[in-house]
């Protein structure tokens, strides 16, 4: 699977990691090597751009199977868009000999159970204990094994991020679902459960929370080939249970994207995109998809 997914995003589109942003970011990427309890071992590099906001947001970006922190800053305009929005940027790096992150033990769903939600927690709090970021607006975005463990993060930290985008992930809970343990039949799309079934997942991550959730945004190609596009299906059901959104409306920003927002009294609660044909590299394929994740956030206005 892993080979599947590096070929997978070295072909995905013109935007991989040899290929840097068309207008470069102003500062350095520094790496932070001591920012607290980190159980597996995650690498965490930062980018502060040269203008920072006052109480400034914090934006988590996370990478594929075999991907790093630092492909994600090259391959990747957030970094260039803090830049013009006043963002910090946190880019863990997988600490596991596979390269991707831990999405399916006990203890990675499962609030500080240890593994690697842990380690990108740290992050986000060494990041508000040095540089005064907003503690109310904190983001996360992945791609792959990293959209994957968005939906974690979310699940068992909804007291810590705002909003998320899941860029071709599986629900959580998906690939323990079927035997208690990780299994192909999750990215072949055949972990099929109710809305019920899925909402216990998240709910299972930090049990008695009763506060707000964060919001979630949802890309999915519909050829996708690593983690077949029945799993957006299932996204879908496993949030809209926790979410309990009372509307939706369909529409099409791009001739190729359909995208179907839920919605509650406090507005779009749910952001779910169809890419017609497209593969599993959407994160890199879909020009100015960035754009589209922080517009969601509440970070920018569309550019």
């Amino acid at each position: 699977m892993l080979a599947a997914i590096a070929m997978a995003v070295l072909m995905s589109g013109p935007s991989h990691a040899d290929t840097p942003p068309a207008t470069s970011p102003a500062a350095q990427l520094q790496e932070i090597t001591d920012f607290g309890p980190n159980p597996t071992g995650l690498r965490m590099h930062l980018y502060v751009p040269p203008r920072l906001g006052h109480r400034p947001p914090v934006l988590v970006v996370l990478h594929y199977c075999t991907g790093t922190g630092p492909i994600m800053f090259d391959a990747t305009e957030y970094a260039t868009l803090a830049d013009r929005l006043g963002f910090v940027v946190v880019y863990p790096t997988a600490g596991r000999a596979d390269g991707c992150f831990d999405v399916t033990s006990p203890e990675a769903l499962r609030r500080d159970g240890g593994s690697d939600p842990v380690g990108v927690i740290s992050m986000v709090r060494h990041v508000q204990r040095h540089l005064h970021a907003d503690r109310h607006r904190v983001y996360a975005v992945g791609f792959s094994s990293g959209a994957e463990l968005v939906n974690v993060l979310l699940a068992a930290y909804p007291d810590v991020f705002a909003a998320g985008s899941v860029m071709a992930g599986t629900p959580v809970g998906c690939y323990t679902a079927d035997n208690g343990g990780w299994n192909p039949n999750c990215e072949n799309g055949g972990t099929i459960r109710t809305p019920r079934q899925w909402g216990d997942f998240v709910r299972a991550a930090y049990p008695g929370y009763t506060g707000p959730r964060p919001r979630v945004q949802l890309w999915h190609g519909t050829a996708d080939e690593i983690l077949a596009y029945a799993n957006f299906g299932e996204e879908i059901k496993q949030w809209t249970n926790v979410l309990h959104p009372r509307r939706q409306r369909t529409d099409q920003p791009r001739p190729t994207w359909t995208r179907t927002r839920y919605s509650d009294r406090s507005g779009v609660v749910i952001e779910a995109y169809s890419v017609a044909n497209g593969a599993h590299g959407i994160a890199f394929s879909e020009d100015g998809i960035e754009r589209y994740a922080l517009d969601f956030f509440g970070l920018t206005r569309r550019l």
